[in-house]
């Protein structure tokens, strides 16, 4: 076994050693507390929550720390403009993000730090930082010093001279550089403070999760991720600050998400074109928008619009599908006597379990490929053929015993939903949330939709299939689909 990372900081994939064998110290940014989170944060909540996922089916033991920035100059906005203290918007916004992530079948990480409970942490580093001559401080603000910083520009692949060149400089600016950045804000009236031994204010944002993970991983640890947008300059100001400090590297492999596009349009509040998670788990399972994440590659970005939804909702009542004949077959088979097995039979029992296995090592191959999910979801995908296939070509499945093969079935999906925090409900309550989810969405008429099927069911009785047939057709234009069995009729729609 092998995983193989890219890493944003060299721009090629790398064969991962982490610092401590067997053990991973992740660290990811998280919200700044200020609203409800969006699709962008979904995605980069998935992705990282994968990451996590595969490394731990991999057997390694994982520290995933995720912090929260719970003071900033829009969280204090918003708190002056709603007449509350800056620490109510924080803990109101922190709460719904963590509901939105449990919707959505994020694990919650290791660790949850908030840059208010370090603050510490954050004035030790940067007296570290003044002592070593890679700060300073005028009117009670602190900057760190770029230029003092040789190697500023590296993760990005900016030269600095450019940034200093292209950097639109204020006559009244008090920096010394353009490029430095704050790392204590003195405070201006009306606003939270600190007391810190350049006056009373508050971290810039950079510092505190140079602080944060230093605490929990310590000064080199394995994984940095977030969002594309971060690599510049929130990352690189991160390695700066942290590297200025301890003379080491802060972290091994950077790993960057890309961005979501809406209807292929930048996301950006300016075009209106913002989704909040919570309104769009209104419409749809949250395990379809999970699956429309990871049918792309992390690295790439991704179009975000109702067909791409709509075609993960497709993909995943395929697999919900097969899980639900799964389900079925065993529970049939739990009351059938086993009978004779002939080696014929025996043989494509060996067959299905032995290809389902290349299959199981195959989506393994592909998340340890710097976690390929598209790739993986393609192996998933051929494990459902695989057993429709199966189930299909052996009529008497449950009379003959071979239904305990498909307990091997189960396992792989268990597998794949494991790494992939997908099939994580039971069939028949995924399909009546669907089914609840869909009929708002169409005003569909579900009191009419059931009195149409109670009638087919009449006229089946009567031997009236004309009359059946039509109200199948009828319910065919509504895009319902009927599933007849021995005993009832069940639906759901297209």
């Amino acid at each position: 076994m092998s995983i193989r990372i890219f890493n944003t900081a060299t721009r090629k994939k790398e064969v991962f050693q982490p610092v401590r064998e067997g053990k991973v110290g992740i660290y990811v940014c998280g919200i700044t507390a200020y609203d409800v989170c969006h699709i962008g944060h979904a995605r980069a909540a998935v992705v990282f929550d994968i990451v996590v996922r595969h490394l731990r089916s991999r057997g390694y033991s994982v520290t995933y720390v995720k912090n929260f920035t719970d003071i900033d100059d829009k969280i204090i906005a918003r708190a002056q403009k709603e007449g509350v203290i800056f620490s109510e918007i924080a803990e109101r916004f922190i709460e719904l993000h963590n509901e939105d992530m449990a919707a959505m079948g994020v694990e919650t990480p290791t660790i949850t730090p908030r840059a208010t409970d370090h603050m510490d942490d954050m004035i030790s580093l940067i007296g570290v930082l003044m002592q070593k001559d890679f700060a300073y401080v005028v009117d009670g603000d602190v900057y760190f010093a770029v230029n003092n910083f040789h190697q500023y520009g590296g993760l990005s692949g900016r030269n600095l001279d450019e940034m200093q060149a292209g950097a639109r400089v204020d006559i009244n600016d008090k920096k010394k550089n353009p490029m430095d950045f704050a790392l204590w804000k003195a405070s201006k009236e009306g606003e939270p403070f600190w007391e810190s031994p350049w006056g009373k204010g508050r971290p810039g944002w950079h510092i505190e999760c140079s602080a944060m993970s230093r605490r929990y991983l310590g000064e080199t640890f394995d994984i940095h991720g977030g969002g594309e947008d971060l690599i510049f300059p929130h990352h690189e100001n991160e390695i700066a600050q942290s590297q200025a400090a301890t003379g080491r590297p802060l972290a091994n492999y950077w790993m960057h998400n890309g961005f979501v596009k809406i209807n292929s349009e930048k996301m950006s509040k300016s075009l209106g074109n913002i989704f909040p998670i919570r309104e769009i788990l209104k419409n749809y399972h949250p395990e379809v928008l999970r699956l429309f994440m990871l049918q792309s590659h992390y690295r790439s970005p991704v179009d975000y619009s109702a067909g791409s939804l709509n075609e993960s909702r497709a993909g995943l009542i395929r697999c919900y599908t097969t899980l639900q004949q799964l389900k079925e077959i065993m529970a049939a088979s739990a009351n059938s006597a086993a009978t004779a097995i002939n080696d014929k039979s025996l043989a494509r029992r060996k067959d299905f379990i032995n290809r389902l296995g290349e299959l199981i090592e195959k989506f393994n191959s592909a998340l340890d490929d710097d976690f390929n999910t598209a790739q993986g979801l393609g192996y998933v995908f051929d494990a459902v053929r695989l057993i429709n296939n199966f189930a299909t070509a052996e009529k008497n499945i449950i009379e003959t015993g071979k239904s305990a093969v498909l307990q091997e079935a189960k396992k792989a999906f268990e597998h794949f939903g494991a790494v992939l925090g997908i099939f994580q409900d039971d069939p028949d309550h995924f399909f009546l949330v669907d089914k609840e989810m869909e009929s708002s969405k169409r005003a569909l008429d579900v009191i009419e939709i059931e009195s149409l099927i109670k009638a087919r069911q009449t006229a089946r009785i009567d031997h009236d299939w004309a009359r059946a047939d039509e109200i199948r057709s009828k319910l065919a234009a509504l895009h319902i689909v009927l599933k007849d069995s021995k005993d009832n009729t069940t639906w759901s729609i297209e």
